[in-house]
């Protein structure tokens, strides 16, 4: 994200921004909406929602297939996002940069297609123990396929990877790391260069999960060197239902399609089909030209601020939620790894995560209760789930106070 407006890091102005986004003036019952679950969703600047509306009110068509005038409008709206995702992450070129639903199908994708063309029996594929369901579950199923193995690096007990571990993890044998930038669960930000070095070092492939590390942190896949990312748009205060898959152009060209249709096809007939190259190759039938003429908007939107900026600002943020939090009697925060974004995760002695949910939307404060779909990593811990806060540059150190008042008015309820 780099600074192409006037806000500035010495003027960052919170109450400014907050005007941005009109869903934050919602009244829940006597409250106004205090909206402390960014990591499940972010929410919309009208910028985004402007230009959604836009596609929808004056250049709706499909693309790639019209001489009309609406057809070319919208084909190059939607090819203009393409190229502004790819500068945004820094990709070698545009084409590197896959339209999918969101990061679970981006994961989907490349464990589908590339795992079962490359992985045999005996190999291995190399996870998190902090792992979101969506990088874990489509590697069981080509491994189910294939005879590869899955093997995880183990948490400790702050919710930091155990980098003691790697070294015997490691080995020739595997053929992906699938892992985790930013934990939904802990916020615990993973060494993600050293581990794409090390990966490399012994022939293996990285798709990196970035689904929370970029509506936090400024992520250049060149330099990270990694082999695939993958990140959803409704995270980076976009619209739902579209994401990317990046991946470098030499893995992704010899890889096969992933799904049929239109518009991934050179030639078709009945007794052979041959296929397009990057990127239409992946990007079967009609996409989500909406979701990303939307996507680029939120990144538009983003780059008006400066990076620094927003990245102290949440800093400042999370540490002053986690005392307000941390000094409450019998609350024990999840995931106290030094390095973190604005992921909030507790839970308080004899109360279940969901009545503290239920008693805070009571009070116009949402937040998110459960295992995050982390079930491995709450057995980890030996919990059911956790009561998680998770912060945007548009939150307040006074939506901290009541998030931390209304946990108070949680104990005394259960008491």
């Amino acid at each position: 994200m780099k600074k192409t407006g006037a806000r500035s890091a010495a003027k960052f102005d919170v109450a400014a921004v907050r005007e941005d986004f009109p869903i934050l003036d919602t009244q829940v019952g006597n409250h106004t909406l205090v909206y402390l679950d960014n990591a499940a969703t972010s929410q919309k600047p009208q910028a985004v929602i402007d230009a959604v509306s836009h596609y929808y009110s004056a250049t709706n068509a499909n693309i790639h297939r019209g001489v009309h005038y609406l057809s070319g409008a919208a084909t190059d709206a939607y090819d203009r996002a393409r190229i502004t995702v790819a500068k945004f992450i820094n990709a070698a070129e545009p084409r590197e940069c896959i339209f999918v639903r969101g990061a679970t199908e981006g994961i989907n994708l490349v464990a589908s297609s590339w795992g079962r063309q490359n992985l045999k029996k005996g190999d291995e594929i190399l996870l998190s123990g902090m792992e979101h369901h969506a990088n874990i579950v489509p590697w069981q199923m080509v491994a189910e396929l294939t005879g590869a193995v899955v093997k995880v690096i183990p948490v400790t007990d702050g919710g930091e990877l155990n980098l003691d571990s790697i070294g015997s993890l490691l080995t020739p044998r595997v053929k992906m790391l699938a892992i985790t930038h930013v934990s939904n669960a802990l916020g615990t930000i993973n060494p993600i260069q050293e581990l794409i070095q090390r990966a490399h070092a012994v022939g293996a492939l990285v798709l990196v999960d970035g689904a929370q590390s970029v509506p936090h942190l400024r992520v250049d896949v060149q330099a990270l060197d990694c082999d695939f990312f993958a990140f959803s748009g409704h995270k980076v205060f976009g619209p739902t239902g579209i994401g990317i898959i990046y991946g470098k152009a030499k893995h992704l060209e010899k890889m096969p399609p992933y799904q049929g249709g239109g518009d991934m096809i050179e030639r078709v007939t009945f007794e052979k089909t041959t296929f397009r190259g990057l990127p239409e190759r992946f990007e079967a039938g009609t996409p989500d030209i909406s979701g990303a003429i939307g996507l680029a908007a939120a990144i538009h939107y983003l780059e008006k601020f400066d990076h620094t900026a927003l990245a102290a600002y949440e800093s400042k943020l999370l540490a002053y939620a986690t005392d307000a939090v941390a000094g409450i009697n019998g609350v024990r925060i999840i995931g106290e790894a030094p390095e973190k974004v604005g992921v909030l995760s507790f839970v308080m002695d004899g109360v279940h995560p969901h009545d503290i949910g239920t008693v805070l939307d009571n009070e116009g404060i949402a937040i998110r209760a459960g295992h995050h779909c982390c079930q491995p990593l709450m057995k980890r811990y030996n919990i059911a789930g956790t009561a998680r806060a998770s912060f945007a540059f548009y939150n307040t150190t006074a939506e901290a106070d009541q998030l931390a008042a209304a946990l108070v008015k949680v104990k005394k309820l259960f008491s």
